[in-house]
């Protein structure tokens, strides 16, 4: 197995460059704050980014936990991969990390500064100062269920390969974890359910939103909605609609992972009418 590092301070874009340096340079895997990554996918681990405090994340990037650990280690063990690129900010937190899963100790490291221009070095550091933005080099859909919550928003780079020069999408996810917050913030359910309301009420083909209310769970909300919508207009599209733009809406604007919307037509409305209860 081929072992490299990459090494780089906090906030440098590391991250952000490793899906590029995977795919230019054919590694396998990457290990990347606690996460076991193979291609777009997520094989093993814990992110240190979910911690809500920055020791907490620091222990989980160096996998001090043995269960974590252990995880990762049986997952590369499975997949016995021909490389991996360890992420960390200096070369002796690729060492420790190398040595708790029980890599080879053979690192060809690289440094940020070698793959990455000074303006981009600057860029990443002041996203990271001023907006607490973190990247994680997989596509959201592979982490929004273990970040629901979180601000989450997705980030595509084209890269060509070979005589096609056909270009290649390298999908990334940008996060803000607990810890780059300052203090701490809380959505109401109401708000939530505000927000939903005016959703559904704005979809076309609805008279009126009758009622909304969500069950929060572990891995995100689920959502029930009751509408009144006008005759004339496939009840059907109209309801999925609303399940589009709802899921859509509420997912961008609080970073909750919505696991099912049931959207029930209550009323049929004429024009000028009361409505016909269904």
């Amino acid at each position: 197995m081929k072992l490299y590092g990459l090494a780089g301070a906090s906030g440098t874009g590391k991250s952000y460059h490793a899906q590029s340096l995977m795919f230019e340079m054919n590694i396998t895997c990457i290990i990347d704050d606690g996460l076991l990554i193979q291609g777009t996918k997520v094989l093993a681990g814990v992110s240190a980014k979910r911690e809500s405090t920055r020791l907490a994340s620091i222990r989980r990037a160096l996998f001090m936990d043995q269960a974590h650990a252990d995880a990762v280690k049986e997952a590369i063990r499975r997949i016995d991969p021909e490389s991996i690129l360890i992420i960390g900010t200096s070369v002796s937190m690729i060492e420790r990390i190398a040595a708790r899963l029980e890599l080879p100790r053979q690192i060809e490291i690289i440094r940020i500064e070698d793959i990455a221009t000074e303006h981009e070095i600057r860029y990443a550091r002041r996203q990271r100062r001023e907006q607490g933005k973190h990247i994680i080099p997989v596509p959201t859909f592979e982490i929004s269920k273990d970040f629901s919550g979180f601000f989450l928003d997705s980030l595509k780079i084209f890269k060509t390969r070979g005589r096609s020069r056909k270009p290649v999408a390298l999908e990334k996810t940008v996060v803000r974890p607990t810890f780059s917050y300052f203090g701490k913030f809380f959505i109401a359910d109401s708000a939530i359910e505000s927000m939903i309301t005016y959703c559904a009420a704005n979809t076309e083909g609805v008279h009126k939103a009758l009622g909304c209310s969500i069950t929060s769970q572990a891995e995100g909300i689920d959502i029930m909605i009751d509408v009144a919508v006008y005759y004339g207009y496939r009840i059907d599209e109209v309801l999925e609609e609303v399940q589009r733009r709802v899921r859509e809406d509420v997912t961008y604007i609080t970073g909750l992972n919505v696991l099912h919307i049931r959207v029930t037509a209550k009323k049929l409305v004429l024009s000028g009418s009361d409505g016909i209860r269904l």
